[in-house]
């Protein structure tokens, strides 16, 4: 989702293609801070400036999910898939079995608002809406809506490092919202290179950094949560196979992780599929 006017022709909002910087799909080129010395010493590149470690990785396990969920948000938790669908009156959240991809509990969520990204927070779960600037707590157990919460701009992604809820508004900066209170209590400058990364959208924490869908891309970047740099990349353009790729199957967006079994799980918006990956190499990543 674009964080200009998200104003589309279609429902599902088609996609203008934005360039990434940087990623496979879309190289450019960027600046680096160098120095030439009088004989003749290579370019020095700042650690800012650093192209990012390409993380390669395998398809462990495929899952069938289901072709009308038009993704925002995506968690596991003990033992089932939580999902929150968008588009204004299809918006809903779900909680769905792993491996039929069947919806066992479903909430929708009132017409007027455009479900965006999700996370748990102990016995809650905490959905956004795109440009309503309000947030629904649900009860984990019955899906019934126990308090609501208010926010500036729009909301495309949230997750949390245990401490503080992490947000996305589909610009390069990332808020830090107080879990109880719900008021901002700091930002991050996310840069790809040194340089802003806007259109950042679903995210999940993944063993110490913030992973992130970039919308209308392809790829996920890997986040330092301490200064904001994009350290790894995963790119993922043949994820869904052309057969897979029917009538309005959309972008890449859906990150969960399974902490104790050390499963990633990424989908799309009206995907047909569900893929749980293995990373190589980790090393970037916390024990």
């Amino acid at each position: 989702m674009s964080y200009e006017a998200r104003t589309a022709p279609s429902p599902c909002r088609p996609a203008r293609v934005r360039g990434l910087p940087g990623l496979a799909l879309f190289p450019i080129l960027l600046a680096a801070a160098s120095h030439c010395a009088a004989d003749g010493d290579a370019p020095l590149v700042t650690e800012a400036a650093r192209p990012p470690a390409v993380l390669e990785y395998e398809i462990v396990n495929t899952y069938p999910h289901d072709r009308g969920a038009f993704t925002q948000g995506l968690i596991y938790r003990d033992g089932f898939l939580y999902e929150s669908t968008g588009l204004n009156g299809r918006s809903s959240l779900r909680k769905v079995v792993l491996e039929s991809g069947e919806v066992v509990q479903r909430e929708n969520v009132a017409t007027e608002y455009f479900a965006e990204g999700l996370t748990d927070w102990k016995h809650s779960l905490v959905q956004i809406t795109w440009q309503s600037k309000r947030g629904i707590v649900y009860d984990l157990n019955t899906f019934k809506p126990t308090s609501a919460f208010s926010y500036a701009g729009e909301g495309w992604g949230i997750t949390h490092d245990s401490k503080r809820l992490i947000m996305s508004d589909g610009t390069s900066t990332l808020r830090f919202l107080d879990p109880k209170s719900f008021a901002q209590i700091g930002t991050l400058e996310v840069t790809y290179q040194g340089k802003p990364l806007a259109n950042l959208n679903e995210l999940e924490y993944v063993r110490g950094r913030i992973f992130a869908n970039v919308w209308q891309s392809n790829s996920i970047v890997v986040i330092d949560p301490l200064n904001g740099r994009v350290i790894a990349q995963i790119d993922l353009p043949g994820l869904l196979s052309a057969a897979d790729r029917g009538p309005g199957v959309d972008v890449l967006n859906g990150i969960a992780y399974d902490a104790r079994r050390d499963r990633l799980f990424v989908t799309g918006k009206l995907w047909p599929k569900l893929f749980e990956l293995r990373l190589k190499p980790t090393v970037l990543l916390a024990p």
